[in-house]
């Protein structure tokens, strides 16, 4: 079942663009781009604008601040990267000094941005540079030194190149905050407001995101001025290509049934809670027989950029993942996200989810709920406005392949049709985890998560 037309719990409700001086525009030409930009557009197969691009790219190329609202999908790189690149052509950056930046909170989201403007950047000569955590710090200096005239960048690895007075902001004029709610999730508001404090503060801001809830207020107050504001589609009502599924399973049955869904036929993207969760399932989906692969913030980045390649290729099919993959990851024609393990909050459900349905593709969110996870999820769904179809299922039912495909493993195990996989925490040997050990596991994880994040 579609998710109503209402926003999720939480959320700021800007005005519309409309009321904010120029209207959207009805097509790119409208727009007056550079003529060698069009023509990279047209041979890439951008030829009409998303209705976020058609609200914004009137005010940005005109220099005005932006605060815009669009889900998950449609188009938001575009519609200040067009803008950005077309504002920044012509004129050369200084080494160390980038003339316009865009921040982001993911290192995934950071490539994603950098690969989707490349072409667009070469057509107009305008030098990009990405630097994230995770990579040679050193390599990403040398960038700047050349004199990179955009650059794409996590906070904690910009503030770090600055405090090594590898990079100084004081030259740029154009300034992105891409998924900003998320960049505030995660603790990055105090870096971010201080590399706001070191641009030109005559300069254009841009903030854009899926959802635009309270803990981005601050920066909107502090950094934007008169901003053009764009609320088109909102993450939870606009994806009307989604189909949301509970299935309700027994406990002991709940990885029998995520590994049949995992053997379907096509990918499929699955997320746990832990890291711990994800390796041992996904060990167990390829005891199995399945093509699995597994991504968190505990891997390195070559391994999770060779990781994401294989998943968009077709090499792997079911990418085990923690929240590291819920936002800044684009793959074309995936059609099933799954909750193994249900989301802590709305928005990391409608984040999860937002993986498929993309560009107005079909999709399906599915979300195994234990009998003990009812009550949470329910309002996790009454917060996101989203009113789930509900199913009772077990592995090896017919109704469970209706919803998603499920199949026998390749691999079977004795008598139960699956490799055995006992769970977190009950290897053979080793006692069932207590609460207190587990609460105890979760925070450790936390505190290992915290300087992933300090390093990015």
């Amino acid at each position: 079942m579609n998710a109503k037309q209402s926003a999720p719990k939480g959320e700021l409700t800007p005005q519309q663009t409309a009321a904010s001086g120029l209207l959207p525009v009805e097509s790119f030409e409208a727009l007056g781009l550079p003529s060698s930009l069009t023509a990279t557009m047209t041979r890439l197969g951008v030829t009409e604008p998303f209705p976020i691009q058609a609200a914004t790219l009137p005010h940005a190329l005109a220099g005005r601040d932006v605060l815009g609202r669009a889900r998950t999908g449609s188009g938001k790189t575009l519609a200040f990267g067009l803008a950005l690149l077309a504002r920044t052509a012509g004129v050369r950056a200084e080494p160390k000094r980038p003339r316009a930046l865009v921040l982001v909170p993911t290192r995934e989201l950071a490539q994603q941005v950098s690969d989707a403007l490349a072409p667009y950047a070469q057509t107009l000569d305008v030098r990009l540079a990405t630097v994230v955590g995770g990579l040679a710090i050193n390599r990403q200096a040398a960038l700047l030194r050349a004199g990179a005239d955009v650059v794409v960048a996590t906070p904690g690895r910009l503030a770090d190149l600055v405090s090594r007075r590898f990079c100084d902001l004081e030259q740029v004029r154009i300034t992105v905050l891409d998924e900003a709610d998320q960049m505030c999730d995660l603790g990055f508001l105090p870096q971010v407001s201080e590399i706001l404090d070191q641009v030109r503060p005559d300069g254009q801001r841009l903030l854009f995101s899926a959802t635009l809830d309270r803990n981005v207020d601050q920066l909107v107050r502090n950094y934007l001025h008169d901003p053009a504001v764009a609320s088109l589609d909102r993450v939870a009502g606009s994806v009307t290509t989604m189909e949301h599924h509970v299935l309700n399973v027994h406990p002991a049955d709940k990885y029998a049934t995520a590994t049949e869904i995992a053997a379907r036929d096509g990918r499929v993207l699955m997320f746990l809670d832990t890291r711990a969760g994800v390796d041992q399932f996904t060990r167990h989906l390829r005891a199995s027989g399945v093509r699995a692969a597994a991504l968190h913030s505990g891997k390195s980045q070559p391994q999770r950029t060779h990781t994401l390649a294989q998943f968009k290729e077709g090499e792997i099919t079911v990418l085990v993942a923690t929240n590291v993959a819920a936002r800044g990851i684009h793959i074309e024609a995936l059609d099933l996200v799954v909750n193994v393990d249900p989301p802590a909050d709305a928005k990391d459900y409608l984040h999860r989810g937002g993986r498929t349905a993309r560009a107005g593709e079909a999709g399906n969110v599915v979300t195994l709920v234990t009998p003990n996870q009812r009550r949470d999820v329910n309002r996790i769904m009454t917060d996101a406005r989203i009113r789930p179809t509900v199913t009772q299922v077990r592995s090896g039912e017919e109704k469970l392949t209706a919803i998603t495909g499920a199949k026998r493993p390749p691999i079977e195990g004795k008598g139960s049709g699956n490799v055995a996989f006992r769970g977190m925490g009950t290897r053979p040997g080793r006692p069932k985890e207590s609460r207190k050990a587990a609460d105890a596991r979760k925070a450790a994880e936390a505190r290992a998560a915290a300087r992933v994040r300090k390093s990015r």
